[in-house]
């Protein structure tokens, strides 16, 4: 989607959106420098059971991002093993509001994971799940075919039909934060960038 969100961060996209959703700051990646960026394929599960997901790898398409609710569920839904599947089938990441393991051979294969928990707990295999329907992760309701995209800060969320006004106006914060630092180069402060000064006028 968009040629991987062109490469802008949570904490921009978020903050040039009226309409982005942050997920809940518990939801953090399962390994250090984490990235993702692309559509939401969404699945709605039952926690401690991972059938939903075995399922979901065989069915998302390629390019896609999987958002699952596993209702927060502290068990080992996914691994090493779903991750060189998902992989296989070019299906860029995974967002799951549930736990993980194996997040040392996650970060070896580069497969990055955004979780609310790390545990060795087992699951079960009994519960096919829901595809394609609204699901909520770590409070942020999220769409099928919304932007999703993960990195060191959190994970956002921009709904499928602000995605290209919400990039180009990353776009444009962009260019202005590097005017920004450009002046701060030179001696401005960011008192007189952001025009703050006035705000202290007056106050004792």
């Amino acid at each position: 989607m968009t040629d991987a969100a062109r490469g802008h961060s949570t904490a921009t996209l978020y903050e040039a959106s009226s309409c982005a959703l942050a997920c809940g700051t518990a939801l953090r990646a399962a390994w250090p420098g984490a990235r993702v960026a692309g559509p939401a394929f969404t699945i709605q599960g039952i926690g401690g059971d991972n059938l939903a997901l075995h399922r979901a790898v065989a069915q998302a398409p390629a390019g896609s991002v999987l958002v699952a609710d596993l209702q927060g569920a502290a068990h080992g839904h996914w691994g090493e093993i779903l991750a060189a599947a998902a992989q296989q089938r070019g299906i860029l990441g995974l967002v799951i509001d549930g736990g993980v393991r194996d997040t040392a051979e996650l970060a070896e294969l580069g497969f990055p994971v955004f979780t609310r928990h790390v545990t060795v707990v087992g699951t079960g295999k009994e519960h096919p799940g829901r595809f394609d329907v609204p699901v909520r992760v770590a409070g942020a309701v999220v769409r099928p075919g919304d932007l999703v995209i993960g990195d060191a800060d959190g994970v956002v969320v921009v709904p499928a039909p602000a995605v290209e006004e919400t990039l180009d106006k990353a776009d444009a914060r962009v260019a202005d934060e590097k005017a920004a630092l450009d002046a701060i180069r030179t001696g401005a402060t960011t008192l007189d960038i952001y025009d703050l000064s006035r705000m202290n006028r007056g106050s004792a």
